[in-house]
């Protein structure tokens, strides 16, 4: 089998074994040491480490002080994370249609979606390229919009030069399948030193100091563990995503004129860190995107269908009061994109035969 992702974190072993035999393995200077080279690649003044993804977006969240009402704008070709966190936070969720160029939210249709309780934009960088910041990002400050960046699977993704997570509050997951992995863990990043300061002290019970309570707060920490884990990946991270991007082009070129299949693009102006390669197979292909998938995992290649529904789609999202009135039908690209999306192995670990293998396979079930 050529598996959809590979985890390896064997470099982190010395920084691991230093954090165990020093006896103290909860949040320290590690994770202090982490903070400080994932600020650098995210070119933030802060980076706060928090223990997972879903807490990041909630804790962003949190610290924007919403009040009931207050509305959140973000795309419904999501993981679940996204609207389980606006839930969370007890914000009311509003949807716009995704371009199918980039997967991630429209801004014509972000426009039409801002209503007067509208108070965040949050994009979701999906599949390793960011969404269009540069005509997101001025529509937010046009209408007031703070903006939190879903960048869970874009660390080290690129608008124009300016890296994901740095358009407002961003928010990474360090999930075991991501470019950068701690197994568990989170980041959020931001250049505001007052909402970093409070992101300080909610991730740790409230408490600036010992038993200096200011807020009520959480356990959102991260371990020393886990940050010795992330250390070495985010000192390699330009090497992973060039290996990431070559296996990418290989794909992409070998992949061309397969009838029936759109190979994913990067678009203009974006640094695209392929967390998933993700093709789309239409109407008209010879198998359907679930038989190609079948197809493919007989044949020994994994592959990944992310997402299957429009993230709301689900029975225990069904006339939630704080999704008021969304429909299916009202998201026709995401729902076509849903219907249609499948990854493939990208990740940096892939042979050349493997490539191959990959191609070769696509191409001949798909009758090219």
């Amino acid at each position: 089998m050529i598996p959809i992702t590979v985890v390896d974190v064997r470099d982190a072993e010395d920084l691991v074994v230093e954090v165990l035999r020093s006896g103290a393995i909860a949040q320290g200077p590690m994770v202090k040491r982490f903070e400080d080279a994932f600020a650098a690649v995210s070119g933030t003044k802060h980076a706060i480490a928090v223990n997972n993804g879903t807490t990041a977006l909630v804790a962003a969240l949190q610290v924007l002080d919403l009040k009931p009402g207050d509305e959140v704008i973000t795309s419904p070709f999501t993981f679940v994370a996204t609207l389980n966190a606006i839930l969370e936070a007890g914000a009311t969720v509003r949807f716009a249609d995704i371009r199918r160029d980039d997967f991630a939210i429209d801004p014509d249709a972000v426009a039409k979606a801002v209503t007067d309780r509208t108070k965040v934009l949050m994009p979701v960088h999906l599949y390793g390229q960011t969404a269009d910041m540069g005509k997101l990002a001025p529509l937010a400050a046009e209408h007031g919009l703070q903006v939190i960046e879903d960048s869970a699977q874009a660390v080290g993704a690129s608008f124009e030069g300016k890296p994901a997570g740095s358009f407002g509050i961003g928010c990474f997951s360090l999930y075991a399948t991501k470019n950068i992995t701690t197994a568990e863990g989170g980041v959020i990043t931001t250049d505001d030193d007052a909402l970093a300061d409070k992101l300080r002290v909610l991730r740790n019970q409230g408490m600036r100091a010992r038993y200096q309570y200011e807020v009520a707060g959480h356990n959102y920490r991260m371990t020393d563990l886990h940050a010795a884990v992330g250390i070495p990946q985010l000192a390699k991270l330009d090497q992973l995503t060039a290996a990431r991007q070559a296996n990418a082009k290989r794909l992409s070129e070998g992949l061309a004129g397969t009838p029936g299949l759109d190979v994913p693009q990067v678009l203009p102006g974006r640094e695209h860190v392929w967390h998933q390669y993700t093709v789309l197979v239409g109407p008209h292909a010879f198998l359907s995107r679930d038989e190609l998938a079948a197809a493919l995992t007989e044949r020994g290649i994994g592959n990944g269908i992310y997402y299957p529904k429009i993230v709301f789609d689900y029975d225990c999202y069904a006339g939630h009061d704080l999704i008021p009135g969304a429909r299916v039908e009202d998201f026709p690209v995401a729902q076509a994109v849903a219907a249609q999306a499948l990854s493939l192995p990208v990740h940096p670990h892939l042979t050349e035969s493997q490539l191959d293998t990959i191609i070769e396979t696509v191409r001949e079930v798909l009758g090219a």
